[in-house]
């Protein structure tokens, strides 16, 4: 008997599973992750929960009889409906079960009422899950160049994973990675000598960097002697050098401020801005570890290298050292991530890039291990695909301010045509927060390592499963109305049934770190909702019989805060005024 107030999706969970404790003599703890909620459908009424009785038979629960159907319809009778569970039937290896529309509801509301903005995050599916320390790397761009497009999905997707691990419990490190050493910088403060211009770079600075870092690529590619520059003022950094030293970190602190303002559109911040360059003493005592470990070899070439082969005969090799003895980029990566396990004894850490990276973090992991640090086997590589055909009117993007402005720019326009903008305060702030939201549900709708072709008409599209019609329909829930109370919805539990399953999206969300799960779940709740707005009887008409009055109110505030709970999981800010009837329907 269960004494603790429970989440109500658990509620129901415990009910199911005390019938097939008494009828199998197990405790109920066994069936709990054996029962999964069943999302509900937009066209047909669905079973709240399915349990899998094959699973049940895989783990030994059950002993197989070798014919599984009959053994699922045999369950099936054993249980008893009652007035929580009024439905038991089997399928094809599964039995369904159908909880009482009115103690959903009921169950669902009090839920709300008692949890408010944490509602659902008390499940007992979720302290399941495993919680401490999580470092989360991700955006990462290079330092004296403009936020390019291409890293919109780094950030985004870094952005949802910290943000789930956070509502989860967990604490975490958000941490960016810059791209702050090597050569490339060394070619560009050589081109800064020759094209620069002070004046230029307080005006414009990344724009200005980034001019000149073309310039002096193409000067490179027909003179040696500007190569030579480069490979020289590089040389003078890592020998810190001051003056190599002052304009290396003027050309750092210019980009981390430009990039605090893209970030901010986007609702995203940092704990630590951490790079390259603060790893370069510590990537040297890697090697020597590795030496004295004997896990560093030299090839005929005069690299330093790591046979990673299963069977040692170089077969499968990472190089962590050039001929001249400088170090590489993995180099690098090995002396981070060992020095923040040091510093912040994470219990597991996240890479979000993009999926060519695959086989570099294979390697990382495997190093780290192969020097006997087990915590590696907590590091993961979050991979994802290419967006192809993001461009502006203008043509080809190429910095992601360009983006933004575009996706607001386009909003505007939308709103302007439906007529809304002199109907709130601030709508180029309205525009940016709905044309991000765009932007990201069009990113997360599908499995993250799939490229994808953007699409600005799709994207911004005020119905289907767009961020426009998500914002739209949250709005639409936070408007105040005099008639709330007057009114009443004939099918309110398919909202109520939805709600139930915000628990279990988030614990598929954080099992495998995909945010296509809560997307989905937050489409088919708007989808639930709007439906059940539009049929609202109106004031003074005759209700059905089976309405509930007096809860009206509260439901559509408990779908409200979900959507506004899971959007900012997402990553996206909630509006609460659009006033726009032309722009949804």
């Amino acid at each position: 008997m269960v004494t603790q107030p429970i989440h109500m999706a658990c509620f129901f969970r415990r009910r199911i599973a005390s019938k097939l404790s008494r009828c199998l003599g197990l405790p109920e703890d066994t069936f709990i992750s054996a029962l999964c909620a069943i999302p509900v459908s937009k066209k047909q009424q669905s079973p709240d929960f399915r349990l899998s009785v094959k699973a049940l038979l895989s783990k030994g629960i059950l002993p197989d009889n070798g014919d599984l159907e009959a053994q699922t319809k045999t369950l099936a009778n054993q249980l008893q409906q009652d007035d929580v569970v009024e439905e038991i039937f089997a399928g094809r290896g599964v039995i369904h079960f159908r909880v009482s529309r009115i103690q959903l509801v009921q169950k669902v509301l009090e839920q709300s009422r008692k949890e408010r903005d944490k509602f659902g995050m008390k499940s007992e599916l979720l302290k399941g899950l495993k919680k401490g320390t999580t470092v989360v790397e991700f955006s990462s761009p290079n330092i004296a160049k403009k936020f390019h497009a291409g890293h919109l999905r780094s950030t985004i997707i870094g952005n949802f994973i910290a943000n789930l691990k956070g509502s989860l419990g967990n604490n975490v490190i958000r941490m960016n990675y810059l791209g702050d050493w090597g050569m490339q910088f060394g070619l560009l403060a050589a081109g800064f000598q020759s094209f620069g211009c002070q004046e230029k770079l307080k005006m414009n600075p990344l724009q200005h960097l980034f001019d000149v870092y073309v310039q002096v690529n193409r000067e490179a590619e027909n003179d040696e002697a500007v190569e030579q520059a480069g490979r020289e003022f590089f040389r003078q950094l890592e020998q810190h050098e001051q003056h190599a030293m002052a304009l290396w970190r003027q050309f750092r602190e210019i980009t981390v401020s430009e990039y605090r303002k893209v970030y901010k559109r986007l609702g995203v911040h940092f704990d630590v801005y951490s790079g390259e360059s603060f790893h370069q003493k510590q990537a040297q005592e890697v090697v020597l570890r590795l030496q004295t470990q004997g896990l560093l070899k030299t090839t005929e070439k005069g690299t330093g290298v790591v046979d990673l082969s299963p069977s040692g005969d170089m077969s499968n090799y990472s190089t962590l050292l050039r001929s001249d003895g400088t170090s590489l980029y993995i180099t690098r990566d090995l002396a981070a991530a060992i020095n923040r396990k040091e510093i912040h004894n994470f219990d597991e850490m996240i890479y979000v890039t993009d999926k060519s990276q695959g086989n570099h973090f294979q390697q990382l992991f495997q190093i780290l291990l192969a020097m006997g640090h087990l915590w590696a086997e907590r590091c993961q590589h979050v991979p994802f695909g290419l967006v192809q055909g993001m461009k502006t009117r203008l043509g080809e993007v190429v910095f992601l301010e360009d983006v933004l402005d575009e996706a607001q720019a386009r909003m505007l326009r939308n709103m302007s045509q439906a007529k809304t903008t002199k109907e709130m305060d601030d709508p180029e702030d309205t525009a940016e927060k709905v044309g991000i939201s765009a932007l990201i549900i069009q990113d997360f709708k599908g499995p993250l390592v799939s490229d994808y072709k953007f699409d600005w008409d799709r994207i911004l599209q005020a119905q289907g499963d767009t961020g426009v019609f998500l914002q739209y329909t949250h709005a639409r829930l936070c408007s105040p109305s005099a008639v709330w109370n007057a009114i009443a919805i004939q099918e309110p539990t398919a909202c109520a049934s939805s709600a139930d399953c915000y628990d279990e999206v988030l614990y598929q969300s954080a099992c495998d770190l995909q945010p296509k799960h809560l997307v989905n779940f937050l489409m088919t709740l708007s989808h639930l909702a709007a439906s059940a707005h539009r049929h609202l009887p109106v004031k003074g008409s005759p209700q059905p019989a089976t309405v509930y009055p007096s809860d009206t109110k509260s439901l559509f505030s408990c779908v409200c805060t979900v959507l506004a709970n899971g959007m900012r999981i997402l990553g996206i800010t909630p509006v609460e005024k659009i006033h726009s009837h032309q722009l949804c329907e």
